[in-house]
C-alpha cells in the first residue's frame, strides 16, 4: 500500500485517483492513544460554499439573492462538490486524514449589514435550524454520501459545532425567545464573565448556556417543523432524549441533542467546536459525553462502515490560545484547562507567527511539550491560514513552498486551509475584512506551472507525513544545524529530514540513525540509496530530502 501511494504522489500532476478496491483502511496500533493519532494527523479545512460547485441547481436555495458585498453572498459551493473531490482523490493525494467542513446546518434565510456591507450566512455560523442541512449545500443524503465516501478512504469527517449563538435577526428570521438567548451586553474580554456571559458580536444572540431553566421550543421552529411535516417526530425525539439523560429542558441541552444527532445518524467522527471560550467549559464536557455515546451507538449499529476503533475527537477554537500556554487559557481572573473539559486538542494560534522564527527551536519545543512536557497526552492543531485570522503566516502568498514545509513537518496536527496547496489568494480587490480569507477555490490556477509545482510540494509532504506518524508525533532531534538536518522517531518509525540542501548532489549525514548498508528512499525525489560511512548521497534537483527506510 505504501509503495502504491508513493508512486501516486510522484506521478504526473494530472492527478492520481486511487482505485477504490485498492484503498486500505488505517488501523490504529493498540499502543497508540488518540492524542498520538491526532498529533500525526492532517486535517483539511474547507469552507463548503467556496470549495466546489457540484450542483448549480441549489445555488439560490431559500430565496437568497446574490447581492451581498464582495464575497459576502452564497457562491455555489456545496456537498456535491466536496463529494466530487473526495471521489477524484484530491484529499488522498494530500495525505489528508480528516476533513473539517464549515457548519452544514440550515442558516438564516435573510441577510444583515455588519458594517462591511450586506452579508449572507454563506460561512455556516449563523444557525437557523440545527436539525436540517442548509438547502444551498444540499440534502442529508448528500451529506451522508460525503461521510460514507470519506470513510471508505479512511478519511474522518469533522463537524463544525456551533453552541454559543444563533444566527442574527433578519427581515425574515425572527428573534429567538428571551428565555433562550441574550441580546446584550457585547463581550468586553476583561475577565471570564465578560467573555462568556455576553454577545460575541452585536448581531449574534448569545445562547443562555448557563441556564438550567426549562424552555419551550422556539415558535419559529414549531412553525417550520409543522410546515415540513416533522413536528411530532422532532418532539418525540426530544422527549426520549430528556427522559434518557435526565437533563432539564434548558437551551444548551436542546443544542447538544441536535448536534449529537448528526453523530448518531451519520457517524461524524469529531467536532471542531466554534467559539469554545465564549460558553462555560462544563458545557463542552457535557457535549463530549453525549457525542461519545452517540458515536459508540453508531459504530455498534454500523460495524462495516466504521474506520477503526478510535474514539470521538473534539478540537476547540479557544481564540488566542497558544501552545506556550500549556494546558490553560487565562481569562484574566481565572485560568481554564479545556483539555480537562472534553477536548482532545486545541487550535494553536501561535504557530503561524512562530513559523517565521527559528524552526529547530520551534520543533524542539513542540516535540518536548507533546512527548514529555506540559501537553503530554494532549494534541494541538497548527495552521498557517484559516477563515478568521487576518494575520496569517504569508498573506501575500510569497512563500507557498516554505509554508507547506513548515506546517506539514511540524510536531502536532496540521490543518490545511482550502487553497493553501494552490496558493489561493488571500487579498481580493474590493473585499473587506474576513471575506478576503474566504475566496472561491482557485481550481483554474492548476493550468499555471508554478501552482502545479506548489501542489506537488504539498502532496509529497502530506503523503510522507501520513506514511510516517513519527513526522507529527515523534521525538525530534536536531542532527545538524547548517544545512538543517533532523530526525523524528516514534517506536519503530524513523525518518530523517534534510532542509536547505544544495541542488544536485548532496551528502546527508545520518548520525547513526541507520547502520551502513541500510537502503533508504528519499520520498521527495523517489531516489533510493544505501548508507555509506554514516551518510547517504542523493543526486536530485531539490533542496529538500525526506528519508526513511526503503519498503
Amino acid at each position: 500500500m505504501r509503495i502504491r501511494i508513493a508512486a501516486c504522489v510522484l506521478a504526473s500532476l494530472a492527478g492520481c485517483k486511487p482505485a477504490e478496491q485498492a484503498v486500505e483502511r488505517p488501523v490504529v496500533p493498540p499502543s497508540r492513544v488518540p492524542a498520538q493519532f491526532w498529533n500525526a494527523a492532517t486535517i483539511y479545512f474547507l469552507l463548503t460554499d467556496r470549495f466546489e460547485n457540484g450542483n448549480p441547481a441549489n445555488d439560490t436555495a431559500a430565496g437568497r439573492k446574490h447581492d451581498g458585498a464582495v464575497l459576502r453572498s452564497f457562491e455555489g459551493g456545496d456537498l456535491a462538490g466536496v463529494l466530487k473531490r473526495i471521489e477524484a482523490g484530491w484529499f488522498d493525494s494530500l495525505g489528508v486524514t480528516a476533513i473539517w467542513m464549515t457548519p452544514f446546518v440550515e442558516q438564516v434565510h435573510g441577510s444583515v449589514d455588519e458594517g462591511t456591507g450586506k452579508t449572507w450566512g454563506y460561512h455556516g455560523y449563523w444557525t437557523r435550524d440545527w436539525t436540517a442541512v442548509d438547502p444551498a449545500l444540499g440534502t442529508i443524503d448528500d451529506l451522508r454520501a460525503v461521510v460514507e465516501a470519506a470513510h471508505k478512504r479512511g478519511i474522518r469527517v469533522l463537524m463544525d459545532a456551533v453552541v454559543n449563538h444563533t444566527g442574527p435577526v433578519t427581515a425574515v428570521d425572527p428573534a429567538w425567545p428571551a428565555d433562550w438567548v441574550r441580546s446584550n451586553p457585547n463581550c468586553s474580554y476583561k475577565d471570564y464573565a465578560t467573555t462568556v456571559n455576553c454577545n460575541l458580536v452585536r448581531t449574534l444572540p448569545d445562547i443562555l448556556t448557563e441556564s438550567n431553566a426549562a424552555v419551550e421550543l422556539p415558535p419559529m421552529l414549531v412553525e417550520k417543523w409543522t410546515r415540513e411535516g416533522r413536528l411530532d417526530k422532532e418532539k418525540a425525539e426530544l422527549d426520549t432524549f430528556f427522559k434518557r439523560t435526565g437533563y432539564p429542558r434548558a437551551p444548551r441541552y436542546y443544542v447538544i441533542k441536535w448536534l449529537t444527532d448528526w453523530v448518531r445518524e451519520l457517524g461524524i467522527d469529531g467536532y471542531r467546536v466554534d467559539t469554545a471560550k465564549h460558553f462555560e467549559e462544563s458545557v463542552s464536557a457535557e457535549l463530549r459525553k453525549e457525542a461519545d455515546s452517540a458515536f459508540a451507538e453508531w459504530k455498534h449499529a454500523n460495524p462495516a462502515k466504521k474506520i477503526d476503533d478510535l474514539p470521538f475527537y473534539m478540537v476547540g477554537e479557544v481564540y488566542g490560545w497558544e501552545e506556550s500556554a500549556g494546558r490553560s487559557f487565562n481569562f484574566g481572573d481565572r485560568s481554564v484547562d479545556f483539555f480537562a473539559n472534553g477536548y482532545d486538542a486545541l487550535i494553536n494560534f501561535g504557530f503561524k507567527r512562530q513559523a517565521a522564527g527559528n524552526l529547530d527551536s520551534l520543533y524542539t519545543r513542540y516535540s518536548t511539550d507533546l512527548t514529555s512536557g506540559a501537553l503530554k497526552g494532549a494534541a494541538l492543531l497548527n495552521y498557517v491560514t484559516n477563515h478568521d485570522d487576518g494575520s496569517p503566516y504569508d498573506i501575500k502568498r510569497q512563500d507557498p513552498f516554505g509554508a507547506g514545509t513548515k506546517l506539514l513537518l511540524a510536531p502536532g496536527g496540521a490543518q490545511i486551509y482550502y487553497g493553501d496547496e494552490l496558493a489561493r489568494p488571500l487579498e481580493i480587490p474590493g473585499t473587506q475584512g474576513d471575506a478576503n480569507l474566504r475566496s472561491t477555490m482557485n481550481w483554474g490556477d492548476l493550468s499555471n506551472e508554478v501552482t502545479r509545482a506548489v501542489l506537488e510540494h504539498w502532496r509529497k509532504l502530506g503523503q510522507f507525513r501520513k506514511l510516517h506518524p513519527a513526522v507529527g508525533d515523534g521525538a525530534h532531534h536536531r542532527l545538524q544545524e547548517h544545512p538543517y538536518v533532523f530526525s523524528r522517531t516514534l517506536e519503530d518509525d524513523r525518518v530523517v529530514i534534510a532542509l536547505n540542501q544544495p541542488a544536485g548532489a548532496k551528502v546527508i549525514p545520518l548520525f547513526g540513525t541507520w547502520s551502513d548498508g541500510t537502503e533508504l528512499v528519499d520520498f521527495y525525489s523517489g531516489i533510493r540509496g544505501r548508507v555509506v560511512n554514516g551518510s547517504i548521497t542523493i543526486i536530485s534537483p531539490h533542496t529538500l530530502a525526506l528519508l526513511s527506510e526503503s519498503r
